[in-house]
This record gives structure tokens, C-alpha cells and sequence, in this order.
């Protein structure tokens, strides 16, 4: 009997490895196992309290193919496999080989748990509103017509304009019928989702205040009736906030956003793409009608009086006031302090819960049909773990009950494992299994650019050591449709990390964030961006090279008219490639290679074998890589899809052949390659 050979050893929560992949309680599931080819004495599933034996059914150049059945109940299953060949025996469990039977590392199924179809590998598109595109001027927010924070907002009419360092009171325009504008190109870009940053009525630009969750804001949406004067220079005093009260209470204006959005949905769905709301349910804002500290609501026809208004308001209890509030109302618990963003008090408002489960599902719901949640700080919106998991639980069944292929996703950082157990979330933004790992490998910078860890910049041990633990927190249908980001609206802009600028605009100034970036490190890293498992997101703009530190400058304007066109364009093949095969939106992966500077991994679905090598380093670098592992037999031809480097990215094909299942490449400095099999056989 040979050595084992422990690179053949694989399985996975994928199709090819689980059938059915995501089970219904009760379902029979076959389970697969690969080893080499006439390697292995004997392969076994441990799945619970069972010890079954594993039947080889096939094999091909390299493998040998086990399956084994086991019927699933109600609950939770985790399994793993042994294998003996001769005296030696080893297991084989979600982190790979190990030596011990560790059923806590093993595979697991949730039965019942499924994630949207629709949602699995597909390409997300991240949007601020407020800087995206101006498609209606009359909605635009007027300087003077409110305060907030203590000082008037502000319409900014230079598009250019960077955001100030306290730029929460600046608007830009960009509205709703900006996106609708937007659609033919955002669809050529191969875009299938849309992912919208809150929407709903809000002081701030950011709106992660809400001030009224049934509505879209009327800056978003369309102002049909107006009237009233805009605050005289230097008031403050939000009594006299005349026209922004007229704007944001009118139920005609409320109501004609509302079907803007509506039209938005309805020409996504026309293109068979799809929509996702932020939902910030942790708190709101001071604004909000249900606390009306700045009395918009005071004096208008249809609204209760608020929490900060009256002891005796409905909405008394949706707060956390303290003892000493009474008189003067002034205490009450704010998100991280902040008295502009009350945090909601669930565990003593039962009509609170019922209310943001109202909102939940109206907007799932006909006539609006939004395909899903993003949820903002969504671990933190009880005052404990306990509260927050049983939320949860009924957010999930309310609004699957509405609408059963709604996405659940939420904004977290950290082992995400206890609120994907199937009857919570459906995922989450991935910073840990993609966003991070990649940051530090491509640039050694933190994805705040708050400071450097050099020793992790090509550190290829680190890059697998932290992917392989925190993909081992998730579950296959999660993993598929994890939202896997290079920048959004909390961190720098992937661009400007390539430049290793430690620090934030408020004390770099602006040139720098486009100062001395590296576009090679970049057009890497959507490589890996589209070539990895989960969902591919964009944040608008980076598509185009826009650049910018963290928030607030990494909401600079959409840049019409001053794009990169090479680097959509590579965004627009990438996005191509992605989806002409199904090994890179659903398939498995497999580690290939790693080494100072340099990774290389595999995609397999069926006949899809797909290699992506990426090279972090200034220095020409000849790769030798594994392709056997995912099948390529010896002699065979592969073909180059695309590759990029620091000058920018080629289509050009090239053909390359494996030698005793080996692939040598040299890789340009700073470059990535999309590799694939050129024969299809049985």
C-alpha cells in the first residue's frame, strides 16, 4: 500500500459532495468522499452516534469516489470522515486532515436551511444613494432647510466635491430615479443586485437615523407639494424647520416616494435583478416620529406625540429612559452614546417588536417586493444575546413566511457560526473570510487604513490559516452567498489601501488617497473577488477608481465622466467570467499553493476546473502548481482567460500544458491569471 496521499483527500457542503445540498428534515442525503486512486484501505462517515461504511462507486485518473446515505431528522447534523490505509488512520473534517476525531470541527447540515438560489454567487452592487447619481434636482435637499447637529445642512452643487471631514449635513442629490437612470449600465456591468444603503425618511445623509421607516425619504423619492420657508442664517431651531416639515410629513410626498421605489423594483425585476434594503432596526434617530425630540411632529395632523415630548406618548416605553429624564426628558440611552441615535429598548416593548416586524415584512411584501434585508449592527439590537437570538428567529420566520426567497444577511464582524444555525440569519457582510485575509495579503494595510501589519503583506501561511478557519464558520449555502467586499461605506477604498498610506483624510488631505496606488494590486484583487466563494459585491465607484479613506471619504461621488474605463472593463469581463461558469459561483475550492508572495487555488464543478494564481510581489515569480488536485490529467491543455498586472489586463488567450499534473507559470510581478481546462470529457 502506498503512502497516503493526503492532497487527495476532499469533501465538501457543495453539490458535487452533498446531494441534496440543502436537505429538508427527513430527506435522505448522500454524501461524498474523494481519495486517491487506490490509495486508501477503507473510508467510513462518522455522522453522529454512526459509523458507516463508505462504497467506492467510481474513479478516474487521480481519485477514487466514496458515497455513503444517512437520513436526516429535524435537527442538526454534524459528520465527518475516517480513513484507514494500513495502520495508519486519520480524519478528514471542515478544516482538512487531522490526526483526531474532532466531531466539533466537523461538517454540518441544518435541515430546512436554504439559501435564495437567486442570491448564491451572485454579483452585488453596493450604492450611497446621496452620491451616486442626480436623476431629479427637484428633490434635492436646499441649504438652510433644516439643522442637524447643531448646524444647517447644506446642498453641495459641485458633483466633484470631495465630503467634508464632518460632511454628515452635506448633500450631493443622487436619489432614487438617479439609480433608475443608471439601470441600462449597471446592467451591462453584469450587475444582478442591488444593495441600498438606508433609504428611508432621515436628517443625515448617511441615514442610518431614521426618522420614519414607512416611507422613502422624499430626497430619495419626489416632492409633489412643498411649502414654507427655509431656516433663517444661523437658527437652529428645528420648530421652525418649515419646509423640510412640509417635505418629509406630507403624506402625498411620502406616498409618491414610496412608488418610486416601486418603480425601481419593478425595473430591476424587468431585468431579472434584485433589490436589498438596509435595515437599521438597532436604533433610529432622534428625528424619528416615535421620539420627536426636534418636534417636526408637533404640530402636524396624524402623528402621536413623542416619547421626548410627553410622558404619556404611545412610544414612552420604545425608549430607554432613565428615572431622571422627567422633567426635562433629556436621558435616554443613545447607539455608542450618541443622543441623535436613541437605541431601540425591545425587551420592554412589546409593541416596539411588533411594529419592527410590521416594517420587516411590509417591504418584502406586495406592492413593494424588496428580495431582502441587510441588517445593520444587527448582533447588538437587544440589551442581550439571549433577546437578540429570539428576535431574530421570528424576524426570519415573519418574513419568510411573506416572502420565502428573501435574503437575511447581516453586517457582523467576528465567528458569525452561532447566528447561521439556520433559523436566523442567512449570512453575512464577509469581512472575515474574504474582505480582511485579502487586505492584508494584497496591501498589509487594515481595511480602515488605520495602520500596517507588513509581516502579513504576502504572508500566504497567514492568508490560508485565517480563510480556512473562518470559511470553517460557515456553512456551504451561507458561504455561497456571503457578501464578499473589497470597500464599502465603513472602510477605505481598496484602491487607496494599495498605496500603504496609514491615517484619514482629516490629516493626509485629499490628494492622498489617490496618491502612489497600485492599480496591479487592485485589478488582483477583483480577480480574487470574482473568483472566490460567496457573493462578489461592489461599492459603487470602485469599479471606476474612485478612491478615498475611510468615512467620510469613501463616499465620494460616482465619477461621470472622469471613470477609469480599464478598470470597468476589466470589472465587466471579470463579472463574464464569474458567471459563464458555475464552478466559480457555487463550485468548490481547493488550496493549490502558497508562498511568499504568491497564492493559487482551484474551482471544480463536474467538468469546470478552474485555476487562479495570483502573484502580490515586484519580482517575476515562476509558479509550479498542483493542477492534479483538481483533476487535470497529465498532458493536458489549459487555457488563460485573463490575466492583469500593474499596466493593466489582457483577454489574450494562451495555452498551457500540465506535465505529470503539474503547471508551471511565470507570473508577471504584481499580476493574476484566471486559468481553465480546455477538454471536456467524461
Amino acid at each position: 500500500m502506498p503512502l497516503l496521499n493526503e492532497k487527495a483527500l476532499f469533501s465538501d457542503g457543495t453539490s458535487e459532495y452533498r446531494q441534496p445540498a440543502e436537505p429538508k428534515p427527513y430527506d435522505m442525503v448522500k454524501l461524498r468522499f474523494r481519495t486517491g486512486k487506490d490509495n486508501v484501505d477503507f473510508v467510513y462517515l462518522i455522522a453522529g452516534d454512526k459509523r458507516i461504511p463508505m462504497k467506492k462507486v467510481s474513479d478516474d485518473w487521480y481519485f477514487d469516489y466514496y458515497e455513503a446515505e444517512i437520513q436526516v431528522t429535524e435537527k442538526r447534523l454534524n459528520y465527518y470522515f475516517e480513513i484507514i490505509t494500513g495502520t495508519l488512520v486519520c480524519y478528514y473534517n471542515r478544516l482538512g486532515i487531522s490526526r483526531k476525531a474532532d466531531i466539533s470541527q466537523g461538517f454540518f447540515i441544518l435541515p430546512g436551511f436554504k439559501t435564495p438560489d437567486w442570491a448564491k454567487g451572485a454579483v452585488f452592487y453596493q450604492i450611497f444613494v446621496d452620491r451616486f447619481f442626480n436623476g431629479d434636482k427637484s428633490n434635492d435637499v436646499k441649504s438652510g432647510e433644516y439643522s442637524y447637529i447643531g448646524e444647517q445642512v447644506e446642498r453641495v452643487d459641485d458633483w466633484t466635491k470631495p465630503p467634508a471631514f464632518m460632511g454628515v449635513r452635506e448633500f450631493y442629490g443622487g436619489d432614487l430615479r438617479g439609480i433608475i437612470k443608471k439601470l441600462d449600465y449597471l446592467e451591462e456591468l453584469g450587475v444582478d443586485v442591488l444593495y441600498l444603503n438606508p433609504i428611508f425618511v432621515s436628517p443625515s445623509n448617511h441615514k442610518y437615523d431614521i426618522q420614519d421607516y414607512d416611507y422613502v425619504d422624499p430626497h430619495y423619492g419626489e416632492i409633489v407639494r412643498e411649502e414654507g420657508e427655509l431656516l433663517k442664517p444661523g437658527e437652529q431651531n428645528n420648530e421652525h424647520a418649515s419646509l423640510y416639515r412640509s417635505r418629509v410629513t406630507d403624506r402625498e410626498n411620502l406616498e409618491a416616494s414610496n412608488e418610486v421605489l416601486k418603480e425601481l423594483v419593478e425595473e430591476l425585476h424587468k431585468r431579472n435583478m434584485y433589490l436589498v434594503l438596509d435595515g437599521v432596526f438597532n436604533h433610529c434617530g432622534s428625528f424619528n416620529k416615535w421620539m420627536n425630540r426636534e418636534k417636526l411632529y408637533q404640530t402636524e395632523d396624524g402623528y402621536e406625540k413623542g416619547a421626548f415630548i410627553a410622558a404619556d406618548s404611545p412610544y414612552r416605553n420604545y425608549f430607554g429612559f432613565r428615572k431622571e429624564a422627567w422633567p426635562d426628558n433629556t436621558h435616554y440611552d443613545g447607539w455608542w452614546g450618541h443622543d441623535t441615535l436613541p437605541k431601540l429598548n425591545y425587551e420592554n416593548s412589546e409593541k416596539l417588536k411588533e411594529e419592527i416586524l410590521r416594517i420587516a415584512r411590509k417591504w418584502v411584501s406586495p406592492p413593494f417586493s424588496v428580495n431582502g434585508w441587510r441588517l445593520d449592527v444587527a448582533a447588538d439590537l437587544g440589551y442581550s444575546l439571549e433577546y437578540n437570538h429570539a428576535f431574530w428567529k421570528e424576524f426570519r420566520t415573519q418574513v419568510r413566511e411573506v416572502n420565502p426567497e428573501a435574503i437575511i444577511l447581516a453586517e457582523h464582524y467576528g465567528d458569525p457560526s452561532v447566528w447561521l444555525q439556520g433559523d436566523e440569519w442567512d449570512t453575512v457582510m464577509n469581512y472575515d473570510a474574504f474582505m480582511e485575509p485579502v487586505t492584508w495579503f494584497l496591501t498589509g494595510i487594515e481595511k480602515h487604513s488605520d495602520n500596517e501589519n507588513l509581516e502579513l503583506k504576502g504572508n500566504a501561511d497567514a492568508f490560508w490559516r485565517a480563510m480556512n478557519y473562518n470559511m470553517a464558520r460557515m456553512n456551504t449555502p451561507s458561504m455561497q452567498v456571503a457578501m464578499n467586499e473589497l470597500s464599502n461605506h465603513d472602510h477605505s477604498r481598496f484602491l487607496t489601501r494599495t498605496n500603504g498610506k496609514i491615517g484619514r483624510v482629516s490629516h493626509l488631505g485629499y490628494a492622498a488617497a489617490s496618491e502612489d496606488i497600485n492599480k496591479g494590486l487592485f485589478r488582483a484583487a477583483v480577480v480574487m473577488q470574482m473568483t472566490w466563494p460567496g457573493a462578489p459585491t461592489i461599492y459603487y465607484g470602485d469599479e471606476a477608481g474612485l478612491c478615498g479613506f475611510t468615512d467620510p471619504d469613501n463616499r465620494r461621488t460616482y465619477p461621470w465622466g472622469r471613470e477609469d474605463h480599464e478598470l470597468i472593463e476589466l470589472h465587466r469581463e471579470l463579472i463574464r467570467i464569474h458567471k459563464d461558469y458555475t464552478a466559480l459561483k457555487t463550485g468548490s475550492i481547493l488550496k493549490l499553493n502558497g508562498e511568499p508572495g504568491f497564492i493559487a487555488y482551484g474551482r471544480l464543478y463536474k467538468k469546470e476546473k478552474i485555476i487562479i494564481a495570483v502573484n502580490e510581489s515586484r519580482d517575476r515569480k515562476e509558479a509550479v502548481i498542483p493542477a492534479w488536485q483538481l483533476g487535470v490529467k497529465d498532458d493536458e491543455t489549459l487555457v488563460r482567460l485573463i490575466e492583469t498586472d500593474e499596466e493593466g489586463h489582457s483577454l489574450e488567450a494562451e495555452n498551457f500544458h500540465t506535465e505529470e499534473g503539474m503547471l508551471t507559470l511565470w507570473m508577471k510581478p504584481v499580476s493574476a491569471v484566471i486559468i481553465k481546462n480546455l477538454m471536456t470529457y467524461q
